[in-house]
């Protein structure tokens, strides 16, 4: 496959596909707080199970007439009933319609506080515990440096003081959760790429750039990186001259001495990507869409992390996607927006890890407008999308996708994936 610099393409425009890459890297599924699955290999590899206590439904209980004592007489009730039913209604009773009980439903979060404008595109947002921690992104003109605080429970921004050496301002690098720290690696600004770490701890609010031995990966961004038995697994990404599609891990057992490896992969390898996403279902990395400059991919890989061996999936309807976003909510990955290869998308894609197929999923409420570069992450039992770019502006605004009516989604934690060989 002939192979192009995911920096042909400028970034002001609508990708063909190009452009900064989209965040969540994280897309470890960053976001999730729960309790990650562990998949066993059955056999040839073909089958992986992930264990974890099973989502019973308990069918509702149907009622039948019990009578009450005190009741009214017949003549009484109706009349009582009459005069319910005639008694003045409120304004918004005929105004405001009822969202169904099972459907997902938009809005536009109330945040307040320091708000970081305008820098929310290619920037990272990690969840620890309740709080949610951004750091990079770029406007129109510069990257950034700065990080901030995001409640996801108050909805307010702050940025707190830090200490230590500040990693160059960034955009397009991988920002990984190790226990309380947050691993950032790769990124870069302008023509600049960068092959540095720094470590944010979360607690002492201290960075720190901590001694790294072994062979270097290329400087890269524009990549993935899952945590998987304290290492991370970077995969893909551009170096300034061409599209990626190596896998290194970097030893993080301990965290002031890391260690790189290049992975030697097994089976067809997918092609060179960026903008694509990762996330780590049990202990196989799902690798979702992307582009290598020239095309914009619509193909999924799975990487079994114990076998090392790639796998790819057979989608009866793929969908062309860079840029996008991908967070694991129970047995669904929740796609959301990207670039199709022609225009921005504003859509949600639910892909079924179960029968490994896209199944159609409508939505209620004012929906964020089509944008690719934006962070999404669960958080209870709500969404949270921040920030994105369409092409000409970069947005600033929190967006929440409530499935409070679809709670169950998150719970499930038993399900087997069929991989083909």
């Amino acid at each position: 496959m002939s192979t192009r610099s995911l920096e042909d393409v400028p970034e002001e425009g609508p990708p063909t596909p190009s452009a900064s890459p989209g965040p969540g890297f994280r897309t470890t599924p960053t976001g999730s707080r729960n309790k990650p699955a562990s998949i066993r290999t059955l056999g040839s590899g073909r089958s992986s199970v992930i264990d974890g206590s099973s989502l019973r439904r308990t069918p509702s209980a149907t009622s039948s007439p019990v009578p009450v004592a005190g009741a009214l007489p017949k003549d009484k009730s109706t009349r009582t009933l009459q005069k319910i039913r005639s008694s003045p209604k409120l304004p918004h009773d005929t105004e405001v319609e009822a969202a169904p009980s099972t459907v997902l439903y938009w809005s536009k979060a109330p945040v307040f506080g320091v708000i970081p404008s305008r820098t929310m595109r290619a920037h990272t947002v990690t969840l620890v515990d309740t709080t949610a921690w951004l750091f990079g992104g770029c406007d129109d003109k510069e990257c950034s440096r700065d990080i901030f605080c995001f409640d996801t429970e108050t909805m307010q921004w702050s940025r707190p003081d830090t200490i230590g050496e500040t990693p160059p301002p960034s955009r397009a690098h991988t920002a990984t959760l190790v226990d309380r720290k947050i691993v950032v690696y790769g990124g870069g600004q302008g023509s600049t790429y960068y092959d540095s770490i720094y470590v944010f701890d979360t607690v002492t609010r201290r960075w720190s750039r901590p001694a790294v031995t072994g062979p270097t990966p290329p400087p890269r961004r524009a990549h993935t990186g899952v945590l998987y038995q304290g290492k991370i697994y970077m995969f893909g990404g551009g170096n300034g001259m061409t599209a990626l599609n190596d896998v290194w891990t970097l030893d993080v057992s301990n965290i002031t001495k890391l260690r790189w490896e290049e992975v030697q992969t097994s089976g067809r390898k997918p092609g060179h990507r960026g903008y694509h996403t990762a996330n780590l279902i049990g202990n196989v990395m799902i690798v979702v869409g992307g582009s290598d400059g020239k095309d914009c991919f619509n193909d999924i890989w799975c990487l079994n992390l114990d076998t090392l061996r790639w796998t790819k999936l057979l989608v009866d309807t793929p969908h062309r996607r860079l840029s996008h976003t991908s967070t694991q909510v129970g047995s669904y990955l929740f796609i959301i927006g990207g670039h199709d290869g022609q225009r921005y998308k504003s859509d949600l894609l639910l892909f079924n890890l179960v029968s490994l197929a896209f199944e159609p999923r409508g939505t209620l409420g004012k929906a964020p407008s089509a944008r690719g570069y934006h962070v999404t992450l669960l958080a209870d039992s709500r969404l949270f999308l921040f920030g994105g770019f369409n092409g000409t502006t970069p947005f600033d605004e929190v967006h929440l996708l409530d499935l409070a009516a679809a709670a169950y989604l998150p719970q499930v934690t038993h399900f087997d994936i069929q991989l083909p060989e």
